[in-house]
């Protein structure tokens, strides 16, 4: 909890008569690892000497023969895990080298806090308030296989209008949303309220502040669950709980969750729309006299944003499956422009409230598989990069996208098409992150031999099910 002692720690896990210390941190690519250890090995020492652990068996970190390392329990991280049958206290961990104890390069973590640390060195702002939007998918049911000889996936779900009526009594009952038709309906088309409610009072239960809770634009259950924003590394902390809630309450009723961006053809994928601020003094620096109450600060962010977008789409849209929901036609956001009411914007500017306090960006383009991490420091340094080199925006974009004639659409810059473009892009455009030592190029090299070695190169080999489609009779 903010401000806890490693003192105060230990004693609120006695007061919760803990009986076991989970110790999670997060791997490169964004995804939570932990080990346990009993309460009785937990001491103050605890939290300055750290759990030793095999690095090498980490996706993306250490050679075998430097595979020894640390994890160091944050005190302030302290949580009681709701979902231990064993009362169990959980702490997100820092990693450090075992020998010097200096944080390790690679720590999502550790990139997130250098992040902040650099906003604050420029002397331009002193905070930056994050608040993310992770849509997801609940199924009933997911089947997925690839082998040399056979490949296949199939989900599942009685909100689906293309369900098989398998886990209703009697068969489907056609309480089903139509594509692009599931925004917003009451019982009984939406029958996941109660699962979502289930969740909010388990994200409540780790501190999570939420602000709203709904069935999404899809069919086929997908939701979103909105929490209160917050500054950054907080709010990536609060990114890792809030998917290990979804997907635990959704396995505790019988369902399977995914944050995979596009795992329904034909219908609207999963984003994660961001939103972000910069403070100073108390000050939101976002807001001013310019267009949709921004001020030139704020112009000069989104000048960086709109900049560097290509390659922030290598943390933003990370997968493959990313670039299946970057396309037309689904208020997809793959236009580098910025409007204040335009969907189809990459950067809107949402015009809720009249407070200046109340004033941001919305980022629109990432997808909940993003490293939160990762992804919001780099949105961050793309911003400050903006500020620092007076980078004009344009003008903005308030017409019908879909109505620009081919000379006008021309000179709208469009997001990568695939993680290859995005890659490419980030290979080709990282100075800006390598500002004040936030990402290093070792980090930055290894997460590009990572998703052109083992994700694109790996998906570009094998042959899909609708390649058999097209081509198997010709």
């Amino acid at each position: 909890m903010k401000g806890m002692s490693p003192k105060e720690a230990i004693a609120y896990a006695h007061e919760k008569e803990a009986v076991m210390v989970d110790l999670k941190f997060v791997d490169l690519l964004g995804t939570w690892q932990h080990v346990q250890v009993h309460i009785a090995q937990l001491e103050e020492d605890s939290f300055e000497e750290g759990f030793g652990f095999d690095g090498s068996s980490i996706r993306g970190w250490q050679p075998i023969n430097k595979s020894d390392m640390t994890i160091v329990p944050q005190s302030d991280t302290a949580r009681m895990d709701p979902f231990a049958k064993y009362p169990t206290i959980s702490f997100i961990c820092s990693v450090v080298d075992p020998v010097t104890y200096e944080p390790y390069e690679k720590d999502p973590r550790f990139v997130a806090k250098k992040a902040v640390a650099h906003l604050k060195s420029t002397g331009l702002a002193d905070t930056a308030y994050i608040g993310p939007e992770a849509e997801f998918f609940l199924f009933d049911s997911v089947r997925y296989e690839q082998t040399g000889n056979a490949a296949l996936y199939e989900v599942d779900s009685k909100e689906g209008h293309w369900n098989s009526g398998a886990y209703e009594e009697g068969g489907n009952k056609a309480y089903t949303s139509r594509p692009k038709g599931g925004y917003f309906p009451t019982k009984p088309w939406d029958s996941l309220e109660d699962i979502r409610t289930e969740m909010v009072l388990e994200m409540l239960g780790v501190d999570i502040e939420v602000e709203a809770s709904h069935h999404e634009v899809a069919s086929g259950g997908q939701c979103e669950i909105d929490m209160k924003y917050d500054e950054l590394v907080s709010m990536a902390d609060q990114l890792m709980w809030f998917k290990y809630i979804v997907r635990n309450v959704a396995a505790r009723n019988g369902k399977v969750a995914t944050f995979m961006p596009k795992p329904i053809y034909g219908d609207n994928g999963s984003g994660m729309h961001t939103h972000i601020s910069i403070w100073k003094d108390g000050e939101n620096l976002m807001a001013g006299d310019k267009y949709a109450g921004l001020s030139q600060t704020g112009l000069y962010f989104i000048g960086g944003i709109l900049k560097h977008a290509r390659a922030l789409s290598a943390f933003s849209n990370p997968t493959t499956n990313s670039y299946k929901r970057l396309v037309p036609g689904y208020e997809a956001p793959i236009n580098l422009a910025y409007s204040s009411r335009n969907r189809s914007a990459s950067i809107r500017i949402p015009l809720q409230g009249s407070s200046p306090k109340s004033k941001r960006l919305e980022y629109r383009t990432p997808d909940p598989m993003a490293n939160g991490y990762l992804s919001f420091s780099a949105l961050l340094m793309a911003g400050l990069d903006g500020i620092e080199n007076k980078i004009d925006p344009g003008q903005p974009l308030d017409k019908d996208i879909y109505g620009l004639s081919p000379e006008e659409l021309a000179n709208v810059g469009q997001a990568p098409a695939t993680l290859a473009e995005a890659i490419d892009a980030l290979e080709q455009d990282c100075d800006f992150l390598l500002k004040g030592g936030v990402f290093t190029e070792t980090l930055l090299n290894d997460w590009i031999a990572w998703k052109r070695t083992e994700e694109i190169s790996q998906v570009r080999l094998r042959p899909t099910p609708y390649e058999f489609f097209l081509y198997f009779d010709h």
